[in-house]
């Protein structure tokens, strides 16, 4: 569904137009029919010749309102630039005309009204060359002029002509899997409750739907679905649409909150941004200043921190940092608009770039300008690359909504950039959200950081088979899940060995002393006298300490079984053959029968049955062990 808005000055015939051409009268408040002037959002639909229908949003034209405009205005697919033909071009026209332009709307009409109250046919000539003078040099340069009459109907089936064939032209919506709403109006509807309206953007809504509104994230279910009085049971992006929300209140929702699925956007209060201040722009911007920032239908004041320069003058563009006082959503390609906070003036606007910020950047660092220069150009490599770079280790469903490219497009960069291999996947997974990737850059960061940690670990305790996986996670400022796909990762390609909760570098071997060599041989020996009733670990760590046990242990000269007890690995392998043999003739093994063949006390033969159920090898029944099915 497309959606067309109005733009023009107050008074200029806009809702009188709408109401012509639809039937219904936009203005809904008591008082804008009272002063006949729209205060707020005005909505109507029509069926264009060919048989589609499409929503019109009314916008207030009085410069007090411009706020009001501005919350409906982002999601137009087209615009009626309004010009009362007995009045011509005035000052809210301009500065309508200058929001569409950062706003970058490049599809519309511009439509001369009230033409059956000029009789002076050059007088509309005259209105119609201004008209065409006035759109030189801006997005809707190129847009036909139509003369109208609403009271006396001339003109208007042009103009619905005109309008199919326009819209006819735009392809269509982007669905990116991520539906967002930002709410233009809240109200209650007796017997239903809590009513939002806004234009779909970026995905599906259907009826049941769990959602969130942000940036409170108190969570609600759709419980009805409209597009202009039809109730639907799912609605695609570019409709408008009412959405009826159980579990909140109209308390809980403002203007500019986005209507959006759980885990799918976090609010920011920081943008990077480009910035252009339209020519007609009554002050220059300088460092630092305070300005409110309209973005899709929020409003808030913003810090506005320029990027290499000190002050961007009317006409001139830049890069900015946006330190807003509030919280609020956005994606990678949405445009706003910067205002004066009084007296109320539109002086810009940009294009977001990105929507979280890792820091607040040296405000002459040519690094940061030339990557925000390379995410202006906008291409698919490098907004991909800038965005792996930044995350770090992330998931797909994450590089999607800080991209903004479509799923489909994004997947076929990232099998490019893996090509080259640019792009590394720690793993392939259905779910976008459990795929995680990282930049090549990053993956060598990383694999560097983990290695000198080991290295170091290594160099300090050189007895020590390994550290533990969570020491060497808490220095890396990784989630566990991601660590632990990394490790993975690591040690696919040979960099590290793990051997239960510990971790060391692949090139890393235990160097004993000669004199720990002699110390050890000795105390080994007594394992040999009695091999099965052998020293405990009390023993030996009296003997040698505990560092050298535990190098004796990660070396394989000897094998922990329980926490008291230590058997050489010839022990273990002798009496593992036994129990197998015994269980095979006989079914099953009891401890006393182990204890009684070896001699050997309750503590080592305890000991020993509990380490084969640990490893898999036997399965304790009651008071006896029998082989795992698993087990040859």
């Amino acid at each position: 569904m497309h959606i067309v808005g109005t733009a023009g000055h107050v008074d200029h015939g806009k809702s009188t137009l709408i109401s012509a051409l639809t039937g219904t009268n936009p203005d809904r408040l008591k008082e804008e029919i009272a002063r006949e002037m729209t205060i707020d959002l005005g909505f109507a639909s029509m069926v264009l010749p060919g048989g589609e229908t499409i929503g019109i949003i009314d916008v207030p034209g009085h410069r007090d309102f411009v706020g009001n405009m501005l919350s409906g205005i982002g999601g137009i697919d087209a615009v009626l630039l309004v010009i009362a033909a007995n009045e011509g071009v005035s000052a809210q026209t301009r500065e309508h005309l200058a929001i569409l332009d950062l706003l970058e709307i490049s599809r519309g009409l511009i439509v001369l009204t009230k033409c059956d109250l000029v009789a002076d046919g050059d007088w509309l000539e005259l209105v119609e060359l201004e008209a065409q003078e006035l759109v030189e040099g801006t997005n809707l340069e190129n847009a036909p002029v139509l003369r109208v009459s609403a009271q006396t109907g001339e003109g208007l089936d042009q103009l619905k002509l005109k309008l199919a064939k326009l819209l006819a032209e735009i392809p269509p919506k982007r669905d990116l899997n991520r539906p967002r709403l930002p709410v233009d109006r809240v109200f209650t509807l007796s017997g239903f409750g809590t009513v939002v309206t806004g234009t779909l953007l970026d995905g599906s809504f259907t009826l049941g739907d769990e959602i969130v509104c942000l940036p409170g994230g108190k969570t609600g279910r759709i419980r009805g679905l409209q597009n202009h009085n039809r109730k639907l049971q799912k609605v695609t992006p570019g409709y408008r649409t009412a959405i009826n929300l159980n579990n909140l209140s109209t308390e809980d929702i403002n203007r500019g909150n986005v209507i959006a699925m759980p885990g799918t956007y976090t609010p920011t209060t920081r943008l990077d941004a480009s910035i252009r201040l339209i020519r007609d722009a009554v002050i220059e911007v300088r460092h630092n200043m305070s300005l409110k920032v309209f973005a899709g239908a929020s409003e808030t004041l913003a810090r506005v921190r320029l990027l290499g320069v000190e002050t961007l003058a009317p006409g001139e563009e830049g890069f900015v940092q946006l330190e807003l006082e509030e919280p609020l959503v956005a994606i990678r390609g949405d445009h706003y608009v910067l205002r004066l906070p009084s007296p109320a003036a539109t002086i810009g606007g940009g294009v977001v770039l990105d929507t979280q910020p890792t820091r607040r950047y040296r405000r002459f660092d040519e690094v940061t300008l030339n990557r925000l220069e390379q995410l202006r150009a906008g291409k698919r490599a490098d907004l991909v690359m800038q965005a792996l770079n930044q995350l770090n280790i992330t998931n797909l469903a994450a590089l999607i909504t800080r991209t903004s490219l479509p799923p489909a497009e994004l997947e076929s960069q990232i099998s490019e950039l893996e090509s080259t291999g640019e792009v590394i996947f720690l793993n392939k997974h259905p779910n976008p959200a459990k795929t995680f990737l990282v930049s090549n850059l990053n993956h060598q960061s990383i694999t560097s950081n983990i290695l000198d940690t080991l290295n170091e670990f290594h160099h300090n305790s050189p007895l020590k088979a390994g550290i533990s996986r969570e020491q060497l996670r808490s220095g890396l400022k990784l989630t566990q899940e991601q660590f632990d796909l990394m490790i993975d990762k690591l040690n696919q390609q040979g960099e590290l060995r793990e051997r239960g909760t510990l971790v060391w570098a692949a090139s890393h071997a235990i160097q004993l002393t000669k004199t720990q060599e002699t110390q050890a041989a000795a105390f080994l020996a007594k394992f040999n006298e009695t091999p099965f009733s052998p020293p405990d670990v009390t023993e030996a760590e009296a003997a040698l300490g505990l560092n050298l046990i535990e190098a004796l242990i990660a070396t394989d000269r000897l094998v922990r079984v329980s926490e008291n007890v230590l058997f050489l690995p010839g022990t273990v392998e002798v009496m593992k053959s036994w129990v197998r043999e015994t269980i095979q003739a006989n079914g099953s093994l009891s401890l006393a029968q182990f204890r009684d063949h070896f001699q050997t006390s309750r503590k080592y033969a305890a000991g020993f049955l509990e380490y084969l159920d640990s490893i898999g090898y036997t399965l304790r029944k009651g008071d006896v062990r029998v082989l795992r099915t698993t087990n040859t």
